[in-house]
């Protein structure tokens, strides 16, 4: 697999080089930004990890990679590791020595610096602000990672390699992207010039094992009654709006609430970037496609729900809606295509009511304001808010269900919502899930679908 990687030395030039001393007494600048200990050391072991990843590209047959079984690959590369060393006269402890394999490993066949923290589970997104700055989330708090690029050459190969995995491209025509990784990951990257200060990525990562309704309940997230009148919602067939801020949740919970899904009904799901966990096994995943180099054979989310409703389904679902598309999701959900559910961005269930209007409003056909609105009220039935707190866990605030048209405002009403009682000794957001006392006018439709909820979920207790 390796070829010859010894290459002969260029001979050194002999002698001493001896400094000009200067006429004049020059006063010297004070140094600045002088590297630590630590970041010295840790430039070191970049430019060793460096010489190593050339020297490995010069040697390895790319043609074949893909062939090679990895711990036959991984004896190559600790074999020229070795090698590189001895050469250099640079021993190391057999600890680094088995950390500069893993290393280049991942450099190889993953995702280089990024693979230690794609591995971890306790992180739920990786932020990269330039090749030097490196942040993750852990447990809904932002803290510095060790891990850094080479350099930006380095940082904009990695970003090129997730990105031509799904057959799209980043440059400076185009110089920003939605990907994804093979886990469901979803990742953003923009790159000079809108990124000012270098390459950007953001990763937000999903879990291994989807994230069930009774995990949700569990951690806190909502109640055992909440989570019962959802299940209720899917396997009664009511169109489902989640709405909620960035990093709020949104997608974690529409794929909880997806697993209600009979495994005999026909799912397609639309996204821009494919993240979706469904566990069910008839499912069509359809993803959108930007456009080529000469700007045509863009796929839009519009055009894709269009197509869906040719392609019989029982259930379509919406990764988010952000356009022109919310009207032809109006006119499924209308239409018969009942079950169906998608998010949105915003603040509050009202606020979500008010973007969908304001997407369909943004086509640039005039539509009547009450038909509009009357078309949302009768094709959405109910209304998820979910919320990032400031103590970074992510909780539903409420459970709205929209209860038709007075006049032209569209009339809604609380089922369950959240309430806060302010924060705890370490910083933690103190509250509870709790029923506003208001059963759901949809009580009759649920127990025609076989669907029997208990009316003590519904009850507010007695403090």
């Amino acid at each position: 697999m390796f070829s010859s990687f010894v290459k002969p030395e260029k001979p050194k030039k002999s002698g001493k080089v001896v400094p000009l001393k200067p006429s004049v007494d020059v006063p010297q600048a004070p140094v600045e930004n002088v590297p630590s200990v630590v970041e010295q050391e840790l430039i070191k072991r970049l430019e060793l990890k460096s010489r190593l990843h050339d020297a490995l590209l010069d040697r390895l047959n790319l043609a074949i990679i893909d062939k090679v079984e990895p711990e036959e690959l991984r004896r190559e590369v600790a074999g020229l590791v070795n090698q590189v060393l001895t050469a250099e006269n640079n021993p190391v402890r057999s600890d680094e020595f088995k950390v500069l394999v893993d290393e280049l490993m991942d450099e190889v066949l993953g995702l280089g610096p990024l693979e230690p923290l794609l591995a971890d589970p306790t992180i739920n997104d990786i932020l990269v602000n330039g090749h030097r700055d490196v942040f993750v989330e852990r447990f809904g708090q932002l803290e510095r990672a060790q891990t850094r690029f080479r350099d930006e050459k380095h940082l904009l190969r990695i970003i090129d390699k997730i990105v031509s995995r799904i057959g799209r491209r980043v440059d400076e025509s185009n110089p920003w992207v939605d990907a994804r990784l093979e886990d469901g990951s979803r990742v953003n990257a923009i790159i000079r010039p809108c990124a000012i200060d270098g390459p950007s990525i953001s990763i937000r990562k999903f879990a291994k094992q989807p994230l069930t309704m009774q995990r949700l309940v569990e951690g806190d997230a909502l109640s055992e009654g909440a989570a019962k009148l959802l299940h209720a919602l899917v396997e009664a067939r009511m169109n489902v709006l989640i709405s909620g801020g960035t990093g709020s949740g949104k997608t974690t919970m529409l794929n909880a609430m997806s697993s209600f899904i009979d495994e005999r009904e026909r799912i397609v799901t639309i996204e821009d970037a494919a993240e979706l966990q469904l566990q069910q096994t008839h499912v069509v995943r359809l993803e959108t496609r930007p456009p080529n180099p000469s700007g045509g054979g863009a796929v839009l989310q519009r055009d894709l729900v269009k197509n869906a409703l040719r392609m019989r389904p029982d259930r379509i679902i919406v990764g988010e809606v952000r356009g022109a598309e919310t009207f032809d999701m109006l006119q499924a959900m209308n239409t018969g295509h009942d079950g169906s559910m998608t998010t949105v961005h915003a603040n509050t269930a009202r606020d979500a009511l008010g973007r969908v209007e304001q997407m369909v409003s943004m086509m640039g056909v005039e539509f009547p304001m009450s038909a509009l609105r009357a078309q949302i009220a009768s094709g959405l039935h109910f209304v998820v808010q979910l919320s990032r707190l400031a103590d970074g866990k992510r909780r539903v605030m409420s459970i709205s269900e929209v209860t038709g048209m007075e006049g032209e405002v569209i009339t809604m009403q609380d089922i369950f919502i959240y309430r806060k009682e302010g924060r705890g000794e370490n910083g933690e957001v103190l509250g509870r899930f709790t029923p506003t006392g208001i059963r759901p006018r949809c009580t009759e439709q649920l127990l025609a679908a076989g669907v029997d909820l208990d009316p003590r979920f519904f009850r507010v207790e007695a403090d």
